[in-house]
């Protein structure tokens, strides 16, 4: 059989295939302008994604359906804040091993790519905080770009290595990285196995396989995703400003509370140090009384404080 050379479409088009399984399929080589368009045929899934929650008018809705949703955006959402970006990120705890990998794999199942791809363009992030080198950046591609985007163009998909040598030595996350889809496949194959069982011996919930399926996978990783995003969108243009930085973060109670504390984002980044990002005590941080729950369980250790001149360099 002839294979088919590496500048025809065709194999061109069986890389993108493979990329949407296995990231270390490596991206083409591409001028800068191109590195930053969306890849609209990689981004196939994504779009996928959104459009199978209009599975809802067919499935229906039910007690049991909505409160797995909501179960599973609570835990990912914490799995994201806590471990992703707290974490991960910025390293303002300690854990072992065994729950490193859990949450990991936890954070995977939100369709937000590997641990290893989210630590290593959030220090981007704030390494060049709303100037041009940052790629989601409301002040320079505009809302849309900042939210979602950016996630979707080429250079978006590469993770840089460089800048995660202290997490690149662990063989199970860069599995994890390489193959971000399966966790999320493997959740999907299993709610709608766990709902094809509730249909049958336990009917009296009202729920069944697909109707699992499209309210705890796709609408709770749909409203998730944007959740999430929201704080690159959104707490770069919305709140209060206690601290003066050198980017526009902000402080908004509302995105504080739909993301977990991720919506103190002008504390966060006047000082990324401390694993608690509601610095007043009346600031809504449930993935800080989250850890401190853990580290009470001895899951976690070495919750990083935030130092007392933080606080004098307040405005309010």
């Amino acid at each position: 059989m002839a294979v088919a050379p590496p500048s025809s479409g065709r194999f061109r088009l069986r890389q993108t295939l493979q990329r949407w399984f296995d990231t270390s399929a490596g991206e083409p080589h591409v001028d800068t302008a191109s590195a930053q368009r969306v890849d609209w045929l990689r981004a196939v899934p994504f779009l996928l994604l959104h459009v199978a929650c209009l599975g809802v008018f067919w499935v229906g809705v039910s007690w049991t359906a909505v409160g797995v949703a909501v179960a599973l955006y609570a835990v990912r959402m914490f799995a994201i804040t806590g471990f992703y970006h707290r974490y991960f990120s910025h390293r303002t705890f300690t854990t072992s091993r065994v729950v490193q990998l859990v949450f990991a794999v936890i954070g995977a199942a939100s369709v937000q790519r590997g641990p290893l791809w989210w630590a290593a363009h959030h220090r981007h992030h704030h390494r060049h905080a709303d100037q041009p080198q940052d790629p989601h950046s409301p002040n320079h591609g505009g809302f849309w770009r900042s939210h979602m985007g950016w996630f979707l163009t080429r250079e978006a998909f590469v993770t840089d290595f460089q800048r995660i040598p202290d997490l690149a030595r662990f063989p199970e996350l860069r599995w994890l990285d390489r193959f971000d889809t399966v966790v999320p496949v493997l959740l999907a194959l299993a709610l709608y196995t766990l709902g094809e069982v509730l249909e049958r011996f336990a009917p009296s919930l009202h729920t069944n396989g697909p109707q699992l399926l499209v309210w705890g996978f796709f609408i709770s990783t749909v409203v998730l995703f944007h959740a999430t995003v929201t704080i690159n969108s959104l707490a770069h243009r919305f709140g209060r400003r206690r601290f003066n930085t050198q980017d526009d973060s902000r402080n908004n109670l509302w995105l504080a509370l739909l993301t977990f504390g991720e919506g103190w984002h002008n504390n966060h980044h006047f000082f990324p140090g401390t694993v608690r990002q509601g610095f007043r005590w009346w600031e809504v941080d449930i993935t800080w009384y989250a850890l401190r729950g853990m580290a009470a369980l001895g899951l976690v250790s070495g919750l990083k404080p935030i130092p007392d001149w933080v606080l004098t360099k307040a405005r309010y």
